[in-house]
């Protein structure tokens, strides 16, 4: 049984308000779950202000988490002024509350409610930590990778360590994938660009991204294999 409800999520801040998001009555029994999970689905679920106080409690909860996987993530936020990295927090833990609010139908109780709820402020506070640092950085096709690459044997080529099958691998990309496919598979796999990041610029998703890659990674590998280089391939 389907319901709808208008959302408060409350912050120091602001009032966030988004029309019509729908609860749902779960059809699993809530003996299975611990009391903790139990009272966050029917306090989620309610129909009265315990809902909205629930909301509060849980964008708080995103909020830390957010806050300390930017702290964890060092590498990528220390570059930007603290405000900016509260801020992003506070965007990534509202997202993550609208996507949970959308996918309480899809608990299914194998771990906690808040385990299960902080995997989303994590995903949402590392990709917007992600764009800001790439987002005044060009993502296009650098020729020069081919060079670096055969001095410095970086990891974007696994356990590509030979000449010959570097140059193969260089032939392969120029005559066996298209013009996307090439673009793609450069930008992720050698020049270390994020998909999220690469899904933006193109204003594509994520799922066609890694749809791109696959494809491409098949077509190589095939390339290399008819080129004799199969018992290198890990």
């Amino acid at each position: 049984m389907l319901a709808v409800t208008a959302i408060a999520i409350k912050t120091n801040d602001a009032v966030i308000l988004t029309n019509c998001r729908p609860y749902y009555h779960f059809a699993m029994t809530t003996a299975a779950l611990d009391l903790e999970s139990t009272q966050w689905l029917r306090d989620l679920t309610a129909s009265d202000t315990s809902r909205d106080e629930a909301i509060e409690r849980l964008h708080a909860l995103l909020l830390r988490v957010a806050r300390s996987e930017a702290a964890r993530r060092r590498s990528l936020s220390s570059q930007i002024r603290a405000e900016d990295v509260d801020d992003l927090c506070r965007q990534a833990a509202s997202d993550a509350v609208m996507a949970i609010l959308s996918k309480l139908a899809s608990y299914r109780g194998t771990a906690r409610f808040t385990t299960w709820a902080c995997k989303f402020a994590i995903f949402e506070t590392s990709v917007r930590l992600r764009r800001h640092a790439w987002r005044d950085r060009k993502v296009e096709p650098d020729e020069s990778v081919w060079t670096r690459l055969a001095d410095a044997r970086p990891q974007a080529l696994h356990r590509i360590e030979r000449e010959q099958l570097l140059s193969a691998l260089q032939s392969a990309i120029d005559e066996r994938l298209t013009d996307r496919q090439r673009s793609i598979f450069q930008s992720v796999a050698l020049d270390d660009v994020p998909i999220d990041v690469l899904a933006e610029r193109l204003g594509t998703s994520r799922n066609a991204i890694y749809k791109t890659l696959h494809d491409a990674r098949a077509k190589l590998r095939l390339a290399l294999i008819d080129a004799g280089h199969g018992d290198e391939l890990s």
